[in-house]
């Protein structure tokens, strides 16, 4: 039962990012909370949709380009992380969550095409709206399974990762954090350079470092 409520909240997040409302619910800090509080756990969820925020800033959804889906990533490390108390617990379930997320970037794009088959042909959408409405039920619907069967598989498959290998992880808990937001400070970098780099953006990355250490302090 667990698992069919978190595969549908996969499904209604992924409904969000494009198809239905565009909330910023799908964003990963958002997704994060939502799943933790679903499991009982809001901190957990906080502080991996957090730290997956950091992690796809990089990624830009714009145009037809493929990018990870992040709620798919945050929803599946969140629920593989609540399933282990291990210290390797949260960055193996960071490193499930983002391999998913890419895997929910390249259903997008079969999604994508598969939505132009159900697309009525021009001389159908002249007899009136139901076929485009139809159509359009169609293609929200597609999106809708989509999330539910990538979140749930991924959640599936997480949590036998996390049972297999979070035991013999050789990292402590203090060590296994310092990796996860070395990964993460990985991405910002990337994202600064994007923005224009440190010489255009020196007051950028002096507040994000000073926010980040404080962050680091309180967790």
């Amino acid at each position: 039962m667990e698992l069919a409520l978190i595969a549908l909240l996969g499904g209604g997040l992924a409904l969000d990012a494009t198809s239905v409302g565009q909330f910023m619910l799908s964003r990963p800090l958002v997704a994060g909370a939502l799943t933790g509080w679903m499991l009982g756990d809001p901190a957990l969820g906080l502080l991996i949709g957090t730290l997956l925020e950091l992690y796809l800033l990089v990624s830009f959804p714009s145009g037809g380009a493929q990018f990870p889906e992040g709620a798919t990533a945050t929803v599946v490390a969140v629920a593989t992380a609540s399933a282990s108390s291990t210290p390797g617990a949260v960055p193996v379930a960071i490193a499930v969550g983002l391999l998913w997320g890419q895997i929910g970037g390249f259903s997008i794009t079969a999604l994508r095409k598969a939505n132009g088959f159900i697309v009525p042909e021009p001389a159908d959408s002249l007899r009136g709206t139901e076929l485009i409405a139809a159509a359009h039920l169609a293609a929200v619907g597609l999106d809708f399974f989509r999330g539910v069967l990538i979140t749930g598989t991924g959640v599936a498959i997480g949590r036998m990762v996390v049972a297999r290998v979070g035991a013999p992880w050789p990292l402590g808990e203090r060590e296994s954090f310092a990796l996860v937001i070395a990964g993460a400070a990985v991405s910002v970098g990337i994202l600064l350079h994007d923005l224009g780099g440190f010489r255009k953006r020196r007051a950028l990355f002096v507040t994000g470092l000073a926010l980040g250490i404080v962050g680091a302090r309180l967790l």
